[in-house]
């Protein structure tokens, strides 16, 4: 790991090598058996941000990388759902919020599978695991085969992607719903408005939000809505964690999230075909879920893939950066990447100074340059951009998000999100995925010079 810390690279603010400083950020938020999204606001581990770790990781220890992986899957559930945190028990119960006792799982989700010895969230978050499973791998295919990672792991991702495509398929058109604003990730985007103003908020006298502890409210969901996610969870723990059982209020088929199964689904049959298993299920199954997407999903007019509420079987007309990560998607049609693109170029993503696409709509109607998913720039989202232009031979417009993401991620001392109009950094500073996801750009920025030596 020191050698490869000490090699030369790009400088970000105050001097200090990118690389080193993201490197410093990973190791700062390692826990021992995984690593925490920022010490501040988020002390446990969440599952997401565990794959996109990893991506980064490898380039520092494939070793930890893998680790990080099993630690997350270690606490996966018995119907094969990954849930969305796995909680520390080292962390008192008021560090965050909902903590394991308004989750109950080991009680409420018995019937679900939850595990009896962790403590871990209901519902959960989008698949990026296989794709960063197969990405470990490669970075050090001999240590992975001495430790038997793949082998250990597969039929782990193989029932993650079952859970998603039977026992979240509640559209039955082929593709998973999410049932909670916090499963697709991205927490209070405008595409979920219509559907939680049909939901009662909690009381606010029974629960208090840590977060606002260490993010400035005017960063953060508001009161109102933050209610509404409390209730949702409330009435899924309630109903055992039961998919079928329970009675949805909240559920929709994200683009981002479906996009992320079908890139993983490729992944499995890498994986499938690396271990000798038979790959064809895979990938037919990554076609099939490819027609669904854009049959159900895809609007030529908005320019993007939209959200569909499975509660009046129609699309919701916002436009949001999920609907732009179909673009890893290896099987789209042509002119639906061109179409892509061109909204990606277009006035309502293209933010200027910064160049990193910002969360929604810059001419929408909810447009908040500050507050969370309203708006502001993420890092995670580019880099997934950044790999679906290179996907479909993009590697111009590829080129511009990838130098955005480093020179932002740098200037904002890894910063969890940014305001896209300034590149000023917002939310927390020291944030995982984005120190991991500049380690895996700048790796991939070195890779031909290499070769060119």
């Amino acid at each position: 790991m020191t050698a490869l810390l000490d090699r030369p690279a790009p400088t970000a603010a105050g001097g200090l090598s990118l690389r080193r400083g993201a490197a410093r950020v990973l190791l700062g938020n390692w826990t021992g058996a995984g690593t925490v999204p920022s010490r501040t606001l988020y002390p446990h581990q969440w599952s997401w941000d565990s794959a996109f770790i990893a991506i980064g990781l490898r380039h520092l220890s494939p070793r930890r990388a893998q680790r990080e992986l099993e630690s997350l899957f270690a606490a996966q559930w018995g119907d094969g759902r990954v849930p969305h945190i796995v909680f520390n028990p080292s962390v008192p119960d008021g560090a965050y919020f909902p903590s394991p006792d308004f989750w109950r799982t080991s009680t409420a989700g018995a019937r679900a599978g939850a595990p009896r010895e962790r403590e871990t969230s209901g519902i959960v978050q989008p698949p990026v695991h296989a794709l960063a499973a197969w990405l470990t791998h490669r970075a050090d295919p001999r240590e992975s085969r001495r430790r038997g990672f793949l082998p250990r792991l597969y039929p782990r991702l193989v029932a993650w992607h079952d859970y998603l495509l039977t026992s979240r398929d509640l559209g039955g058109g082929g593709l998973t719903a999410v049932v909670h604003p916090w499963e697709p990730g991205m927490d209070n985007s405008p595409c979920w408005d219509t559907a939680l103003a049909r939901v009662t908020p909690a009381d606010p006298a029974g629960f208090r939000r840590a977060d606002l502890d260490h993010g400035h409210p005017a960063d953060r969901p508001t009161d109102l809505d933050y209610g509404r996610y409390v209730q949702l969870a409330l009435d899924y723990r309630d109903a055992g964690y039961d998919d079928r059982a329970a009675r949805h209020r909240f559920a929709l088929e994200d683009p981002c999230v479906n996009a992320l199964l079908i890139a993983g689904e490729h992944a499995l049959a890498e994986i499938a075909a690396y271990l000798g298993e038979d790959a064809a299920p895979h990938r037919a199954r990554a076609d099939r879920t490819t027609e669904a997407l854009v049959d159900r999903l895809w609007d030529a007019e908005a320019g993007l893939f939209l959200a569909r509420d499975l509660a009046d079987d129609t699309l919701v007309r916002e436009r949001s950066v999920a609907g732009l990560v179909p673009l890893l998607t290896p099987g789209l049609p042509g002119p639906v990447v061109d179409r892509l693109v061109a909204t990606l170029d277009g006035p309502g993503f293209h933010a200027g100074p910064t160049a990193l696409v910002p969360s929604y709509d810059l001419t929408g109607r909810a447009f908040d340059r500050t507050r969370y998913w309203r708006g502001p720039a993420w890092f995670n989202t580019a880099w997934l951009i950044e790999r679906g232009l290179r996907t479909h031979g993009r590697h111009r417009h590829a080129d511009r998000v990838r130098t955005a993401i480093l020179e932002t991620a740098g200037a904002t001392g890894f910063a969890e999100y940014v305001d896209p109009t300034t590149g000023e950094g917002r939310g927390a500073r020291a944030f995982s995925w984005t120190a991991a996801l500049t380690l895996d750009l700048l790796a991939a920025e070195e890779a031909p010079r290499e070769a060119q030596r």
